[in-house]
């Protein structure tokens, strides 16, 4: 193959590409989806929906595209024939208004997580997606991050022995302007940032916890972030008397690690959840350590490749909307046992896919672009 020819294939030139609307603008849309879609080399945006003009213009002169919407045109949109696929980056509460409407009409959905901010209503877009010819996938981008999945190959390769706790601590201090803090506990730490740690204590034991034993939420008034819990504390159990525990907090300056401990070793990763630096993953197996860092990807770019190769290919991708499913289910027990302070049995789930190794995904970082009437969650 000529080097012409090698460049062409890897950007992409010459195939088809998913079209792609970006639903809702705000920092992560604008941040870390929108500036890695140009080297997937099977996507593109060719719409934006916003209810923001000035956004809508910015940025739709800054990607080229001329296609932008209100939320209210969104059926329009889906009649257009402009898009094949959606990416939600809407509030966490507001992902059913769009991901149901889409998928009636098939056009595929890629929502952030958490899938929304209820298993019902969660349960009501995975029936909309099976009812469906088109595909759903959770935006868990750290099913395709090397780092991740190097643990998980290492843990189902019995390195670790049996495995026994999972301990993290994910926490960022948030402006008090950010809308975060201003939406109640939907938009706080517990749909924000414990799908990580929960999401991550279910790949890594490859099991499904069956019950919150503890669960504490604090305040911390000084820090002006009004009437919210800003920091919580959970611990599950899982089959085979595994722990897991966990912290995430709109209070603390940043921390983003994990530990998972076996009977024959032990990785701790830090950063376990973020995107942007290396990650790094120090293992100790019995008497011996090892440290290695890992180059830094866009995340959200290769999640974007995965999912538009399974549109491409007709697979169904693996974060999908069971997986979002499973991580409500314990987010609704936590909210249950801070209600009654005390353990709650979670229902009985089985999942009936894992992550594969083959996910991995390598795309080179992007550089922030200016953000457009949004904001960095710390300010």
């Amino acid at each position: 193959m000529s080097v012409v020819s090698n460049i062409t294939s890897a950007l992409g030139l010459g195939k088809k590409k998913v079209r792609y609307a970006i639903v809702g603008l705000g920092d992560i849309s604008q941040a870390s989806m929108m500036p890695g879609v140009a080297h997937t080399g099977n996507s593109e945006i060719t719409a934006l929906v916003t209810d923001d003009p000035v956004k809508a213009r910015a940025l739709g002169k800054d990607y080229g595209v001329e296609a932008t919407y209100r939320y209210d045109q969104f059926d329009e949109l889906l009649a257009s024939g402009l898009i094949d696929a959606v990416y939600l980056g809407t509030p966490n509460w507001r992902h059913a208004e769009f991901a149901i409407p889409a998928l009636k009409a098939g056009i595929h959905v890629l929502s952030e997580k958490p899938l929304e901010i209820s298993v019902e209503k969660a349960e009501a877009i995975r029936d909309a997606e099976r009812a469906s010819s088109a595909k759903l996938m959770t935006a868990y981008r750290l099913h395709f991050e090397p780092s991740t999945l190097d643990a998980i190959r290492r843990i189902r390769a019995g390195e670790l022995g049996e495995l026994i706790a999972f301990t993290s601590c994910f926490t960022q201090k948030v402006d008090p302007a950010n809308h975060r803090v201003k939406n109640g506990v939907q938009a706080g730490p517990l749909f924000d940032m414990a799908p990580y740690p929960i999401n991550a204590t279910r790949y890594l034991f490859g099991a499904e916890p069956t019950e919150v034993v503890s669960a504490v939420a604090t305040r911390h008034p000084e820090l002006g972030l009004g009437d919210l819990d800003d920091t919580f504390a959970v611990t599950l159990r899982f089959p085979g008397n595994r722990l897991a525990q966990f912290t995430v907090s709109y209070a603390a300056n940043n921390v983003d690690s994990l530990t998972i401990s076996g009977t024959e070793g032990s990785i701790h990763m830090d950063p376990a959840y973020g995107f942007g630096d290396a990650m790094e993953q120090r293992v100790t197996i019995g008497e011996k350590k090892s440290h290695e860092s890992f180059k830094p990807t866009d995340q959200f770019g290769g999640e974007m490749r995965y999912f538009s190769d399974c549109i491409l290919e007709d697979r169904d991708p693996e974060p999908d909307a069971e997986e979002g499913l499973a991580d409500l289910r314990v987010i609704e027990g936590v909210l249950e046992a801070l209600k009654t302070r005390g353990p709650v049995t979670l229902p009985p789930f089985v999942r009936s896919r894992r992550i594969s190794a083959e996910q991995e995904q390598t795309l080179s970082p992007i550089k922030e672009p200016k953000l457009v009437h949004a904001a960095s969650p710390t300010g």
